[in-house]
C-alpha cells in the first residue's frame, strides 16, 4: 500500500521568516537534518516546475597537485549510477519523461548540481479539462506519483551512494578531456588559466581545474595509480552532509518537502569537515606582485587589465565595500575614467570589480579594451587609472554616493520578479555555503545595508602602486613572446615591470594635481522615485496586447500588466525598412550607424544602466530596432534621448575610425570562435535567400567612410514603417504618449506595405540530400562541427509543428545517450526543432575530433536505430512524452520581461502569433503514435525517399594526437564494456582482454581490434547475430571505424541543376554543394510570413478572442 505524504516530523529549529521581495508570494524554511546537512525549502503553490539543488563546499582548489581536474571529474561521475539506480542514465531518463533537464559546475569551493522538471504528472491542458476547483494543495498526493519525489530519490543517491562504475570512468573522462579540448582555443579561458598560472605556485588558485584525459587518467595510471580509488578516495574525503546545502522547490507543502529532505538526505554520511580557508597564503607574493605579462589572444583583441591583491570579502555583506570602488572605477559617466581615456580614443570600454576567490583570499581587477592608440599609450592608461584612485583615496568614503547604492539595491531587490526554479534553487544553494545570516539568504548578495567608512577606507587602501599585476594582451605587441602557457599553450612573455615605468606610475599616485576631466559622478538624475503600480486584479491574465493604433504609418500594441505588478514597463520599437537589407554594403553601413549611436550614448545612459533601465539599438533585415526597459518612472527621458541620437547622430571622423576597426576585429574574430557557434551562420546563410556571410561584409567595410555612413543614415530613416509594443506598468494614455513622440521626433514618410520586407526561406525539394562543406580558419582547432537539417514543411501548419516537437521530445535523450555517451562523438551533441520564419524542421548538431562524413554518418544510424524505438515504443511512454512536450509549451510565464519579450517575438516574426504556445498544445493533445511515426519514417528516417535534408560540415585543419596501439588496445576494451552494459550484456574481461594483448603493435591495430571483438561475441559470448551486429557496429561507431555508407563519397551538384540531382539521388546518395550561388538559384522559395489571424481582430473593442 502507498504511503500518504503526511507524517509528523520531529521538532526542530525553523526558520521561517526571510528578508523576501514585495511580491514574493513563495513560503520559505530553512532547517539542518541531523546529519548536518542544511536544507532550504521553498513551496511555491502557482509554480508548475519543481527543482532541487545541492551545493558541496569543496571544488578545484581541492584538486591535489599531481591530479588537477579530479573535482571536475568527480562531479561527472556522481551521474554515472548508484546502489539504488545503477542504470547510468536512469536520472536523465526520468527528468526528459517529466519535462526536466540537469545540469552541475564545478567552481574553485563549491559543486554545484541541479535539476529541474514538471511540477505535476498532469499537464495543464489535462487540469482544464477537470471541473474540480479543488486546489493542488487539496488533492490527495501520493509521494511516488509526485515528479519531484522521484527526481529528489534519484538525485539524493549521487550523495548517498554513487557507483563509481569502472565501465563509465574511461568514458566520462574522455568528456572531461572533450570538454577541456572545446576550450583549447578560447580566449576567455586560455587568458584566466594564464592569470592562474603565473600567481603564486602554493595558492590553489593556480591549478588548473577543468581536467584532460593526460592529467586524469594517463599520468596518474603511468605514476601505478588506481585512477578509480582516486575518485572514490576525493569523495569519501570532501563530501560530506556538514558541507552540503540543499534547496528544493516544489508545490508541496513545507511539511511535506521537509519530510522528503529529511527521508532521503539524512542518509548523506556526515564526517564533520571543517570549511576550508586559505589564510595562511597569499594569492599573489612579492614575486607576482608588480610584474608585467604581455599575453598574445586567438581572438584579435586588446585589453589592459590591473590585478589588485585584495581581501576577501564574504563577512562584509552588509556594506559590500568592493561595490563602492567598481561603482566608482567602472562608472562611465562625465567624470570617469572610461570617459576620459574614450574621448582620447584610447578605449572603448572599462570593467571594474572586486572578486572573492575563497575563504581568505580576493583579488580587485581593472579591465579596459584599448584601441589600436591606446594600445600604444598603455602607460599613460595605466596612470589615468591611478590618477583617479588617488583621488577618490584623497577624499573620505563619499555617503551620498553609498546613499544611491542602497536606494537602488533596495529598489531592485523590493521589486526582484521570479526567475526559471532552476536558477533559484542553484543560486541560492551557493548563497547559503557563504556566512550570511540566515535570515538574510535573499537579500544579502544584493542589498547594501549600511554606509561602512572604516570598511570603505580599508577597501580603497589595496589600491595603491605597489599591490598589482599588469597584463596587457594583443596579437601583435610587442611581440618576443618567450614562453607558452601549460595547458592551453598561450603565447606570452612576463617579467617585472621596469622601475622608470614604476616612477612614473607612483609620481600619477602621488601628484595632487589631476586633469580636471576626472572627477566623482554627478547626482543620478534616474534613480526612480515614482514606483507605484495600478493593481487590478484580473481572473485571467491576456495572453494578447491590444492594438490600440493601427493607420497608414504607425501600428501600437498596449498591454497592461495584469500578473507581475512590478513598476516596470518594456516598449519596443521597429522602423520597418527595406533599405538595411538591400546589399551587403548596406548592411554594414546600418551596423556601423547602429554602433556609432551606441558610442554616441554611452556616457547619458550609464547612470540609466545602474539604475534598472536599459535600452538596445540594433539593425535587422526587417528595419532598425530600439527598445527601452526598466522602471517606468524615468522611461520616457531615456527613450527621447535615444531617439534624438539615432535622429540626429554625429558622424565624427574619429568615431569612426575607432568603431570601423573595432568591427573589423569582431568580423575576423567570428571565424576563430567555436565551431558549434559558426555552424548556424552558415545554416542561416543556406535557409535564406539573401542570408550574407560575415567574409561578405568584411569586404565592403574595408572602404566605408564616416562620409559614407553621414550621407546613408538619413535615407533609412526618411521612409519606413512605425510599429510599438507598450507593456507593464503603463497606462493606455502613456502607450499613445510615446507612440506619439516615436512619431513626431523622427517624422519619416509612409512606407507602403507594399514595399515591407518578407520574411521568406527556401525550400528543399523532397529526396534532396544535400552536403555543404566549409573549412574552419582556425589552424590550432582540432573539431569539427556538423549541422544536420531536415525540412519537414513550413511553420504555419500547426499539426507539422506538434509532430516535429514530439520527435524532439522522444529522441533529445536517446540521441544524447548514443551519439555522445555511448560513441563518445563528442562533448557537444544537440538535437531538437529547429522552427525559424517559414522553416519548420528538425536537426542533430554534434562538435567532434571525429570527421564530419563518419559523423554524419552515425546520425543516420541513430535515426534507423531510433525508427525502430519509436515502432515499439509503448503508449504508456509516448502519453508521457506527449504529456512533457505540452507541459513545456504551457510553461507559465515567470516575469515581466519574459512576457514582453514573447509579445515581441510573436510581433517582429510579423506573424503575430501570440497564443502559438496554446495552439500547438491544443494540436498536440489529439497526437497519436501513428501520426507521430507515419511523420517519421516520411520526412526523417533515413531510408525515406521524401525527406529533405541539408548537412552543415565544418572542418578542422589540425588534427588530434594519434594514440599509441597499445592507447587504441585499452580504449577499446573501456568502451566496448560500455557498450554491453548498455546493452545488459554481462562481458567476459579476462578472455577479452587475452584476445586484445594478442594484437600485434601494428599500423592495421584497430581493424584487427575489431576482429578480436566480433570473435569474442560469437564464440566467446555466443550471441545472437542480430545482438551481434548490433553491439559489433556501436563498437565500430566507438572506435571511429564505422561504415559510413554513401557519406564517404558524396556526388557534386553541376550547374546547380537540383531537380536534376535530386532526381538522381532518390535521396539516398548525398550531393556536395560547391557553388552555393547557383545551388539557391535552383530552389523554390516559400511563401512570405503572414499574420496568424486578421490584426483587426486585435483592436481595441474588437469581437473577443
Amino acid at each position: 500500500m502507498t504511503e500518504p505524504l503526511t507524517r509528523s516530523v520531529g521538532s526542530r529549529q525553523r526558520i521561517e521568516d526571510l528578508e523576501r521581495p514585495a511580491l514574493d508570494d513563495r513560503s520559505y524554511r530553512i532547517i539542518t537534518l541531523p546529519n548536518q546537512l542544511e536544507v532550504l525549502l521553498i513551496h511555491d503553490a502557482e509554480t508548475d516546475k519543481a527543482s532541487a539543488a545541492l551545493d558541496v563546499n569543496v571544488g578545484s582548489f581541492s584538486d591535489a597537485k599531481d591530479m588537477p581536474g579530479i573535482a571536475h571529474a568527480v562531479e561527472h561521475l556522481l551521474f554515472m549510477g548508484t546502489e539504488k539506480y545503477p542504470k547510468e542514465n536512469a536520472y536523465n531518463q526520468y527528468l526528459t519523461s517529466h519535462s526536466g533537464h540537469s545540469n552541475a559546475y564545478t567552481a574553485s569551493t563549491s559543486t554545484n548540481y541541479y535539476f529541474e522538471l514538471a511540477a505535476s504528472s498532469s499537464s495543464p491542458a489535462d487540469k482544464k479539462t477537470s471541473q474540480s476547483n479543488t486546489t493542488q494543495e487539496q488533492l490527495p498526493v501520493l509521494k511516488e506519483e509526485s515528479p519531484l519525489w522521484g527526481a529528489l530519490d534519484r538525485f539524493g543517491q549521487f550523495f548517498i551512494s554513487p557507483l563509481f562504475l569502472e565501465d563509465t570512468l574511461d568514458r566520462e573522462l574522455k568528456a572531461v578531456d572533450s570538454e577541456n579540448k572545446k576550450n583549447l582555443q578560447s580566449d576567455t579561458w586560455r587568458l584566466h588559466q594564464l592569470n592562474k598560472a603565473l600567481s603564486n605556485p602554493n595558492h590553489p588558485y593556480c591549478h588548473f581545474s577543468t581536467g584532460s584525459y593526460k592529467t586524469l587518467h594517463d599520468d596518474p595510471i603511468a605514476r601505478g595509480v588506481k585512477i578509480r580509488d582516486e575518485f572514490i578516495n576525493f569523495h569519501a574525503k570532501h563530501y560530506s552532509a556538514n558541507r552540503m546545502k540543499l534547496v528544493i522547490l516544489g508545490r508541496e507543502s513545507l511539511d511535506t518537502l521537509e519530510e522528503w529532505a529529511e527521508e532521503i538526505f539524512s542518509q548523506v554520511p556526515n564526517k564533520d569537515l571543517s570549511r576550508r580557508r586559505w589564510d595562511d597564503v597569499s594569492v599573489y607574493t612579492d614575486n607576482e606582485l608588480l610584474t608585467q605579462t604581455f599575453a598574445r589572444p586567438v581572438f584579435q583583441s586588446r585589453s589592459l587589465d590591473l590585478s589588485f591583491l585584495y581581501r576577501d570579502e564574504e563577512e562584509f555583506y552588509e556594506s559590500h565595500p568592493a561595490r563602492y570602488l567598481s561603482h566608482l572605477i567602472g562608472h562611465e559617466g562625465p567624470g570617469s575614467i572610461l570617459a576620459y581615456i574614450k574621448a582620447k580614443g584610447w578605449a572603448n570600454g572599462l570593467a571594474a570589480g572586486g572578486t572573492s576567490l575563497c575563504p581568505g583570499s580576493g583579488l580587485f581587477n581593472i579591465s579596459v579594451k584599448l584601441t589600436e592608440d591606446g594600445l600604444e599609450h598603455y602607460k599613460e592608461v595605466t596612470k589615468i587609472i591611478f590618477q583617479y584612485i588617488a583621488m577618490v583615496r584623497a577624499q573620505p568614503p563619499q555617503k551620498w554616493v553609498v546613499d544611491e547604492q542602497i536606494r537602488m539595491s533596495e529598489v531592485d531587490f523590493r521589486f526582484r520578479q521570479k526567475m526559471p526554479p532552476s536558477r533559484t534553487t542553484s543560486a541560492l544553494a551557493a548563497v547559503m555555503q557563504k556566512p550570511y545570516d540566515r535570515k538574510m539568504l535573499l537579500s544579502g548578495p544584493a542589498v547594501i545595508r549600511k554606509f561602512d567608512a572604516e570598511r570603505l577606507s580599508q577597501a580603497m587602501a589595496y589600491l595603491r602602486p605597489d599591490n598589482f599585476r599588469l597584463n596587457i594582451v594583443s596579437q601583435d605587441f610587442p611581440g618576443g613572446w618567450d614562453q607558452k602557457e601549460q595547458w592551453y599553450g598561450t603565447e606570452f612573455k612576463s617579467d617585472k615591470i621596469p622601475e622608470e615605468f614604476l616612477v612614473e606610475i607612483r609620481e600619477a599616485f602621488e601628484n595632487p594635481t589631476r586633469p580636471a576631466e576626472l572627477h566623482f559622478p554627478h547626482k543620478n538624475e534616474f534613480i526612480p522615485n515614482r514606483l507605484e503600480v495600478e493593481k487590478k486584479k484580473v481572473e485571467t491574465p491576456l495572453k494578447t496586447p491590444k492594438l490600440i493604433r493601427h493607420d497608414e504609418g504607425v501600428r501600437t500594441w498596449y498591454k497592461k500588466d495584469d500578473q507581475f505588478w512590478v513598476p516596470k514597463a518594456n516598449v519596443n520599437i521597429i522602423f520597418r525598412t527595406p533599405m538595411i537589407y538591400l546589399t551587403a554594403r548596406t548592411v554594414v553601413m546600418s551596423a556601423l550607424y547602429r554602433d556609432l549611436v551606441n558610442d554616441a550614448l554611452v556616457e547619458y545612459a550609464y547612470d540609466a544602466d545602474i539604475s534598472g533601465l536599459i535600452y538596445e539599438f540594433n539593425s535587422y533585415m526587417s528595419g532598425l530596432a530600439l527598445s527601452v526597459e526598466g522602471y517606468n518612472d524615468k522611461l520616457h527621458v531615456l527613450l527621447e534621448k535615444v531617439l534624438l541620437s539615432i535622429r540626429d547622430l554625429e558622424v565624427r571622423e574619429d568615431r569612426v575610425k575607432i568603431v570601423h576597426e573595432r568591427m573589423t576585429r569582431q568580423f575576423y574574430n567570428v571565424d576563430f570562435g567555436q565551431p558549434f557557434h559558426q555552424v548556424g551562420n552558415y545554416s542561416r546563410w543556406l535557409k535564406n535567400e539573401k542570408g550574407l556571410l560575415t567574409e561578405q561584409l568584411m569586404k565592403e567595410l574595408e572602404d566605408i567612410t564616416a562620409l559614407d555612413i553621414r550621407n546613408f543614415y538619413p535615407q533609412i530613416l526618411a521612409q519606413c514603417h512605425i510599429e510599438v509594443l507598450a507593456h507593464g506598468n503603463l497606462r493606455k494614455e502613456e502607450a499613445l504618449q510615446i507612440t506619439n513622440l516615436v512619431e513626431n521626433t523622427m517624422k519619416p514618410k509612409r512606407l507602403p506595405p507594399s514595399q515591407w520586407p518578407i520574411r521568406r526561406s527556401l525550400i528543399l525539394p523532397p529526396g534532396s540530400n544535400f552536403i555543404y562543406e566549409r573549412q574552419l580558419k582556425d589552424p590550432a582547432n582540432v573539431n569539427h562541427c556538423i549541422e544536420y537539417m531536415l525540412y519537414l514543411g513550413t511553420t504555419a501548419d500547426r499539426s507539422l509543428r506538434a509532430k516535429i516537437l514530439m520527435i524532439a521530445q522522444m529522441t533529445d535523450e536517446p540521441a544524447f545517450n548514443q551519439l555522445r555517451t555511448i560513441e563518445q562523438l563528442g562533448y557537444v551533441v544537440f538535437s531538437g526543432s529547429s522552427i525559424t520564419d517559414t522553416w519548420a524542421g528538425y536537426r542533430i548538431l554534434i562538435q567532434s575530433e571525429k570527421d564530419c562524413r563518419y559523423l554524419e554518418g552515425r546520425i543516420e544510424h541513430f535515426l534507423t536505430t531510433f525508427e525502430k524505438i519509436l515502432d515499439e515504443m509503448s503508449e504508456e511512454d509516448f502519453e508521457g512524452h506527449k504529456k512533457a512536450v505540452i507541459n513545456k509549451r504551457l510553461e507559465k510565464l515567470k516575469n515581466l520581461t519574459e512576457e514582453g519579450n514573447r509579445f515581441w517575438n510573436h510581433i517582429f516574426s510579423d506573424a503575430y502569433d501570440f497564443l502559438s504556445h496554446d495552439e500547438d498544445a491544443k494540436h498536440l493533445t489529439p497526437l497519436t503514435k501513428q501520426d507521430v511515426q507515419t511523420c517519421f519514417s516520411h520526412y526523417i528516417s533515413p531510408s525515406s525517399p521524401h525527406r529533405a535534408k541539408l548537412s552543415v560540415h565544418l572542418i578542422a585543419q589540425a588534427k588530434p594526437k594519434e594514440p599509441t596501439p597499445e592507447e587504441k588496445k585499452a580504449q577499446a576494451i573501456t568502451q566496448f564494456t560500455t557498450i554491453l552494459t548498455a546493452e545488459n550484456i554481462t562481458a567476459d574481461l579476462p578472455t577479452l582482454q587475452s584476445r586484445i594483448d594478442a594484437i600485434p603493435n601494428t599500423p592495421d591495430t584497430m581493424a584487427s581490434i575489431v576482429t578480436a571483438i566480433s570473435a569474442h561475441l560469437t564464440e566467446d559470448l555466443k550471441l545472437g547475430k542480430e545482438t551481434v551486429d548490433k553491439v559489433l557496429d556501436e563498437a565500430k561507431a566507438a572506435l571511429g571505424l564505422a561504415d559510413v555508407g554513401k557519406v564517404a563519397s558524396p556526388e557534386v551538384l553541376k550547374n546547380g541543376d537540383v531537380e536534376k540531382a535530386v532526381k538522381e539521388s532518390d535521396g539516398t546518395t548525398p550531393v556536395l554543394i560547391e557553388d552555393v550561388h547557383a545551388w539557391k538559384a535552383g530552389l523554390q522559395m516559400s511563401t512570405g510570413v503572414r499574420p496568424v489571424r486578421d490584426l483587426g481582430e486585435f483592436v481595441e473593442g474588437a469581437a473577443k478572442l
